[in-house]
């Protein structure tokens, strides 16, 4: 989860190891650092708690001059986050320094090797472990630095990027990779790291990305050279990739959730664009021309992911039962590969993931392959792992998404899964002509639905002032509507740390009920659907209670605007559709409240965007 730079050439390293920790900071802030070889072939290591701008203040008087240099930006797992956990972290000769994202499983043990054999420790990371085996391993055995690296890696156990130096050799880096992401990109006469491209695409499109258990020799003045643990020779993949800098800027928004928020129809634009076709009477997806035997065979379909992209699986679940009418289970992708789940060949297992990097949803997609099920991935980010691990899937296409609370992610990945149930269900004849015509037009009509729902903002703006106060909300919700109400409560406590709860609307008698008072904001998906009646009942029953009343409603309701203390209007869609539009408030609600409460919306605390440890 934390976020990796690396830079070696002809240039002054250390402006661009900031710029790329700051493009990656939203993988992790608890602390940064940089390690730079200077023209003395002095290794400087510089680091700091909190922020990168924590950081450049500390290095305004420091000597950070060096054409090769490392840098990182941490979520803190082993050790708190202080300057003293920070990476890089030095060998105990400080010949050495290292980076690293992942966490190293048997680090107490080797640890306690070391300290036998009278190695000394300055911190408390698992990450120093790993640089003192290496050093160890150096002068014990006399090894050049790479073959150090593959003995060592050899005795690890976890999951890994890492990245060293050393000042004995100051025109390399040695990188490597197991399960963690690592890209190396490759430019005139110099070369650079990333933890993803980010931080690489202002200077070349060229990159290669490091597959598990590859090593890569940076060295100046000659190729790039990639290598097994074992020392095998591997052959170069080079991947151009297309990122336009501006999706990874503000462009004049106040904060990157915000720009996300308001970029959803054109991100969903392009998510259909050569997917869903002009007249809006057919869907394409590729994956179901190119394995429709597999798709149609599935006897059961299992969705596994993690926080949004879970959420996002709960609606996918529904419309692909409705449409396909075949069985399909959500799982939280870190229960499903510790319990000992029943799947078989004529499974399909989505895999679903932002970063394509979450590491239980790796791991499950691992243990299902091991099983003999078919994969289908929904990624965000091209090139990434859970893409490279499936028989096949489907990019969402909405652009890199910065800030850590996901919004644009989460409605492009209710629309591939739409998208998905569309063209399994016309595949299958599990649908009739006349309804699934009138899902595809409503589909390609959700961008403009999502511009009319965005002129509420400020709307929205106004409403969350009223509401800092709380200590605690509600969100309920029935049908395609439960799992909006759990991203509405999801985002709500992600960003602003009120404590939110989503429920679906006729659980609330079950307990939930007992919390309401005049104290307590309650947030309805109250949309004329199958169940309005039901879900007016709740609000009638809250309102008993002196419950405060945030409602979702179609466009000209004028029942619920009686009853409830706020109301937002949705423009009507499809309800199986309705998922699409209703997040959008609620995305700008959770915003406006954490923005009035004074938090850091971007990057909230504890929080990272890419999980990629357990």
């Amino acid at each position: 989860m934390c976020g990796i730079v690396g830079y070696l050439g002809k240039r002054e390293a250390f402006p661009i190891l900031i710029k790329g920790l700051r493009r990656l900071e939203y993988r992790g802030y608890d602390s940064a650092g940089v390690a730079v070889i200077n023209a003395n072939d002095e290794l400087n290591v510089y680091k700091s708690k909190g922020k990168v701008d924590n950081l450049c203040e500390f290095c305004a008087d420091k000597d950070v001059s060096g054409t090769v240099g490392i840098a990182h930006t941490r979520w803190a797992t082993h050790g708190e986050p202080s300057s003293r956990n920070a990476h890089p972290h030095y060998s105990e000769s400080k010949n050495l320094a290292i980076i690293h994202n992942g966490i190293i499983e048997n680090y107490a043990d080797i640890k306690a090797k070391l300290v036998a054999k009278g190695v000394h420790f300055q911190s408390d990371t698992d990450t120093e472990v790993l640089v003192q085996l290496v050093e160890y391993i150096m002068n014990r055995k006399q090894l050049s630095l790479l073959e150090a690296v593959q003995v060592a890696l050899y005795q690890v156990i976890g999951a890994y990027a890492i990245a060293i130096l050393d000042k004995n050799d100051p025109d390399q880096i040695i990188a490597a990779r197991k399960q963690s992401p690592l890209v190396v990109g490759i430019g005139q006469d110099e070369f650079f790291l990333g933890s993803d491209a980010s931080p690489i695409v202002e200077y070349t499109d060229k990159v290669v990305y490091l597959e598990d258990g590859n090593i890569a020799v940076i060295r100046r003045g000659e190729e790039l050279h990639v290598v097994s643990i074992l020392g095998v020779e591997q052959e170069l993949a080079v991947k151009t990739v297309d990122i336009d800098l501006g999706q990874i800027e503000k462009g004049g928004y106040p904060h990157f959730m915000l720009k996300e928020i308001f970029e959803q129809p054109e991100c969903l634009t392009n998510c259909m664009r050569g997917r869903v076709n002009v007249e809006a009477d057919h869907v394409t997806l590729s994956a179901l021309i190119d394995y429709r035997r597999q798709l149609l065979q599935a006897k059961r379909i299992v969705i596994v992911a993690c926080g949004t992209s879970w959420h996002a699986g709960l609606i996918g679940k529904q419309v692909i039962e409705s449409l396909c009418r075949i069985p399909v289970e959500v799982e939280y992708a870190s229960e499903f590969r510790y319990r000992n789940p029943v799947v078989t060949k004529d499974d399909v297992v989505i895999a679903i993931s932002q970063s394509g990097e979450t590491a239980d949803t790796l791991a499950a997609v691992q243990l299902a392959k091991e099983k003999g099920a078919f994969i289908y991935g929904i990624c965000n980010a091209i090139g990434s792992s859970i893409p490279r691990a499936t028989d096949t899937g489907t990019y969402i296409h909405v652009g890199p998404e910065i800030g850590v609370a996901s919004t644009k992610a989460f409605t492009g990945q209710v629309t591939v899964l739409t998208m998905f149930a569309l063209a399994l269900a016309e595949a299958k004849g599990t649908v009739d002509r006349d309804e699934y015509l009138k899902i595809v037009r409503g589909l390609s009509e959700i961008p403009a639905k999502i511009r009319e729902v965005l002129t509420a903002n400020d709307r929205v703006a106004d409403l969350a002032r009223t509401f800092t106060y709380a200590h605690n909300f509600l969100y309920l919700g029935r049908g395609f509507s439960y799992p909006v109400a759990l991203e509405g409560a999801l985002k709500l406590k992600e960003i602003s740390y009120i404590h939110a709860e989503g429920y679906p609307a006729a659980e609330m008698k079950h307990g939930p009920i007992a919390l309401i008072d005049s104290d307590m904001p309650v947030v309805v998906i109250a949309t004329h659907n199958a169940m309005y009646e039901k879900v007016l009942s709740n609000i009638q029953e809250i309102k008993a209670r002196q419950g405060r009343v945030i409602a979702l409603v179609s466009k000209g309701d004028n029942v619920i605007a009686r009853i409830a203390d706020e109301v937002i209007e949705l423009p009507d869609v499809l309800e199986c559709l309705e998922p699409l539009v209703a997040t959008i408030p609620l995305q700008l609600l959770a915003y406006h409240v954490a923005v009035c409460k004074g938090k850091d919306v971007d990057q909230p605390r504890n929080l990272a965007k890419s999980v990629t440890v357990e």
